[in-house]
C-alpha cells in the first residue's frame, strides 16, 4: 500500500516541480443560486455569467449578473439532453448549448443548441443541430465559436491527448454535420474560448490553461491554473479577461491573469464578421495573417505530468491487487 501511494504521489509531484508558477487568480463572483450545483460550461458578457449544468440537469441556462451572483435569468428548451457538457457565445444574447459528453463512447450523434439568455424566465424552442464524428464516437467537453465568422469547434477529451474538429460552415437542421478533424489537442480538456478578435483561443484541464493559436492550433504556451473543486469552465470576455468556474453549489468564478508571452498581439476588439454570416453562424472561415511564434513552446512538463500520472495509477492498481 506505501508502495503504492508513493508511487502516486512522486510523480505528481515531479509535475508540479517543473510546471510554472500558476496564474494568478482573484473571485470575480460566486453563484449563489443553489440550482447551479455543476458549473460545467461558461461564457461571459458585460454584464452576464451564463452557465449550465453538468449531465443529469434538464435542458436551461442560467443568466447570473456578474455584480452580485444572483440568477436573474433562466432559459428552458423543449429536449432531452443526454450530457451537456460546454457553452459558447452565438451572437448577441445567446449561447450555443454543447449536448457533447460521452463518457462511453457510444453516441451516434451530439447535439448543439441555440438558446438566448438575459433578464427574465423563458422557454424556447430551441435551433438544434446534430453533428458526427468523422472517426467514431468521442467524448468532449469543450466547444468554441469563432467571433470573426461563428464556426463551432469541439475539442474532444482524451487523456494523452484529443482532435481539434471543426462544424461545417454551414449547419443542416436536418441531418447530421459531418465534423472534421483538423489537429491534435492537448490532454483532458474540459473548456474553450476564443480572444475577441479570434487570433488565440485558450483551452483548459483540471489544472492547466494552454494557449493555442486559432488558424493552425499550435501551442503557444501554457500555464498552471489557481486549484478550484473540479474546474471545468473557462471564458473570455469582450475586454479580453479570462474567467474560470468550477462545480460545486455556491462555487466561485475566478478571474486570472495569463503572462503576457500568451497574449501576444491579442486584441480585445473583435474582426468584422464575414459579410454573409450572422453572429453566431457557422460560415466559412478568414485565412488567418498571425504570426507563429520563434520557437516551439516547452510542452514536456505537460506531456510528463498525463504520462506519469498514468503510470502511476497503473502502479498503484498492480500494487493494490490481492497476491
Amino acid at each position: 500500500m506505501a508502495l503504492g501511494a508513493a508511487a502516486l504521489v512522486a510523480p505528481l509531484t515531479i509535475a508540479l516541480l517543473v510546471a510554472p508558477a500558476a496564474a494568478p487568480g482573484e473571485v470575480e463572483l460566486t453563484f449563489t443560486d443553489p440550482d447551479i450545483i455543476e458549473s460545467s460550461g461558461l461564457v461571459m458578457t458585460e454584464r452576464f455569467a451564463v452557465t449550465v449544468n453538468d449531465s443529469g440537469d434538464r435542458a436551461r441556462i442560467f443568466t447570473v449578473d456578474r455584480r452580485t451572483g444572483r440568477t436573474v435569468g433562466t432559459t428552458t428548451w423543449d429536449a432531452e439532453p443526454v450530457d451537456i457538457e460546454a457553452l459558447a457565445p452565438a451572437g448577441a444574447d445567446e449561447v450555443w448549448v454543447g449536448d457533447i459528453g460521452d463518457n462511453l463512447g457510444r453516441r451516434e450523434t451530439v447535439t448543439v443548441t441555440r438558446v438566448p439568455f438575459g433578464e427574465g424566465d423563458r422557454t424556447v424552442p430551441g435551433d438544434s443541430y446534430e453533428l458526427v464524428y468523422p472517426d467514431g464516437p468521442r467524448d468532449a467537453e469543450a466547444l468554441a465559436a469563432d467571433p470573426r465568422t461563428g464556426r463551432l469547434v469541439v475539442f474532444s477529451k482524451a487523456v494523452l491527448g484529443g482532435t481539434v474538429y471543426l462544424a461545417p460552415k454551414r449547419l443542416d437542421p436536418t441531418q447530421p454535420n459531418r465534423l472534421e478533424a483538423v489537429a491534435d489537442a492537448p490532454g483532458l480538456i474540459t473548456d474553450a474560448a476564443f480572444w475577441p478578435d479570434g487570433s488565440r483561443i485558450v483551452v483548459r484541464n483540471y489544472g492547466r490553461a494552454v494557449v493555442l493559436a486559432a488558424d493552425d492550433y499550435q501551442e503557444l504556451g501554457d500555464v498552471r491554473l489557481p486549484p478550484q473543486r473540479q474546474g471545468e469552465g473557462i471564458a473570455v470576455d469582450p475586454e479580453g479577461g479570462v474567467f474560470l468556474s468550477s462545480e460545486g453549489v455556491r462555487s466561485d468564478v475566478l478571474r486570472v491573469t495569463l503572462p503576457a508571452e500568451l497574449l501576444g498581439g491579442a486584441s480585445s476588439n473583435p474582426e468584422e464578421t464575414d459579410e454573409d454570416a450572422a453572429p453566431g453562424d457557422p460560415a466559412e472561415s478568414r485565412d488567418a495573417d498571425s504570426s507563429s511564434s520563434d520557437s516551439e513552446p516547452d510542452r514536456w512538463p505537460w506531456l510528463l505530468g498525463t504520462g506519469l500520472g498514468v503510470i502511476a495509477l497503473v502502479a498503484l492498481v498492480r500494487s493494490l491487487r490481492p497476491r
